[in-house]
């Protein structure tokens, strides 16, 4: 294919109020294309897009107004004049557009059929909880006479209203045998490949430069699920890392300080993703974690909420007095002996050493460590990991916000921490949560990049079983 060579033009066409807008709105992944409503005729004229490759134009795409009155057009043309000749499909069809007809009463069809004859193909989507009926086979009939191939596509066909077999039997009749399957709400994850492989059988001479965007939306999919993972990694090495020295007289507000501070930053992990996936900020709600207003509303610190994830919450004070936010009473007993074969057993540095030199100094203060339970970084990496999950099989037409019922991650139920966590515990300078920009040593780059390959470990493990 040369590179040069002009964009393929697709007409996406279909009775109004079908879904043809939302079509539009997944494949360029663009929440903010066009206008989507529940009140018909709300596309008004043609409005177009690109899906672009390293710069290079692919495919345009053509939203279309919506089929209002197809019976009476059917009707309207068959009834025009005869003329001597014999006239094919394209010809009669540019007869209508040339008539008075085209410019007043159907103004919105002769829109669509002029955009469809200016086109390659065209995808004719379909709600596929409707039946049936004779406007929509006169609709077929006369996008047919435009002598352009013609991809059925079935929206809405994740509902128990949908009459999928009808309309597959209705269209092979018709001879259109190619037909997807493509819920705009809620694509299925191999969606767009499945389009694209489609579109290649009626337009077979642009089977190059589908199964070039194929093969590029695929690889964008694993750079968007490993950008996601690397987000949660840092938030959870972020949190893991905190620990504060706090009087005990000062606990109480420590706690709630600390309590803040985690909320935020899970919040900035959770609008990180949604931009990552080219979501709105309040497109996320989970039935047990919503997100209300634009942030999450379930209290992440609630032992209640981690109950309904299947977390077990500690006993004593850490989950009593702290209520999520785990309290290390001082050094965890440490002789100031032992905290040095500690600190020689992580590094042997004097680096180290001063670490843990700042801990014993604080216990003779009489002062207390604050950090962060493992139940609360297990519900961390449980909620974020249901966030990407959900932003995965979402489509960008979706209007409700985003539920979230698949339980997943069952290893950070149960069991220890995975290990880049256990190591964060003991480097308080890798976090941004103790007043200080995180050190981004290599040690800390390790550890996050450990765990993200776990993460994405973990999900390839739940996709496939």
């Amino acid at each position: 294919m040369s590179k040069q060579s002009a964009p393929l033009k697709l007409a996406v066409v279909g009775h109004t109020n079908v879904g043809k807008t939302s079509l539009l709105r997944t494949l360029t992944r663009d929440i903010d294309f066009g206008a989507i409503s529940h009140k018909p005729s709300t596309t008004q004229h043609v409005e177009g897009a690109r899906l672009s490759v390293d710069g290079e134009a692919l495919i345009e795409l053509y939203d279309t107004p919506g089929f209002e009155d197809a019976v009476a057009l059917y009707e309207y043309i068959e009834q025009l004049p005869k003329t001597d000749e014999r006239l094919d499909g394209p010809e009669l069809v540019q007869r209508f557009l040339n008539s008075s007809e085209a410019r007043q009463r159907f103004e919105q069809e002769a829109k669509v059929l002029r955009q469809l004859l200016q086109s390659d193909a065209g995808f004719y989507v379909i709600d596929a909880r409707e039946p049936v009926l004779a406007k929509y086979r006169d609709e077929l009939a006369i996008l047919a006479m435009c002598g352009k191939p013609l991809l059925p596509v079935l929206n809405f066909g994740n509902t128990a209203e949908q009459r999928e077999s009808a309309w597959r039997e209705v269209l092979a009749r018709l001879g259109l045998h190619a037909v997807v399957r493509f819920d705009t709400v809620a694509p299925p994850e191999d969606g767009e490949q499945r389009l694209y492989e489609n579109l290649s059988l009626v337009l077979d001479s642009q089977r190059p430069r589908l199964q070039r965007l194929i093969e590029h939306n695929q690889a964008q999919v694993l750079l968007r699920r490993k950008a996601g993972y690397r987000l949660i990694a840092e938030l959870l090495i972020d949190v893991g890392a905190c620990r504060r020295s706090v009087h005990p007289n000062q606990l109480q507000e420590a706690i709630q300080d600390l309590h803040r501070d985690v909320r935020q930053r899970e919040q900035q992990c959770v609008e990180a993703l949604l931009k990552l996936y080219a979501f709105r900020k309040d497109d996320a709600q989970a039935s047990a974690l919503p997100l209300e207003e634009g942030r999450w509303g379930d209290d992440l610190f609630n032992p209640a909420t981690m109950k309904q994830l299947g977390i077990k919450v500690g006993s004593g004070m850490a989950a009593g007095a702290a209520t999520g936010a785990g309290i290390d009473l001082i050094t965890g007993g440490l002789s100031l002996g032992m905290a040095t074969v500690v600190g020689a057993a992580v590094g042997g540095l004097a680096q180290t050493f001063r670490n843990y030199g700042e801990r014993l100094k604080g216990k003779f203060r009489g002062e207390r460590e604050l950090t962060v339970s493992d139940s609360t970084l297990r519900l961390l990496a449980i909620r974020q990991q249901h966030l990407l999950n959900a932003l995965e099989l979402r489509g960008h037409a979706a209007q409700a916000r985003i539920q979230m019922e698949t339980p997943l991650a069952q290893q950070w139920r149960e069991g220890e921490l995975a290990q880049p966590l256990q190591t964060a515990r003991a480097y308080q300078a890798w976090s941004s949560l103790n007043g200080h920009k995180p050190q981004q040593d290599s040690a800390r780059m390790q550890a996050v990049e450990a765990l993200q390959a776990s993460l994405s470990q973990q999900h390839a493990h739940s996709a496939s079983a």
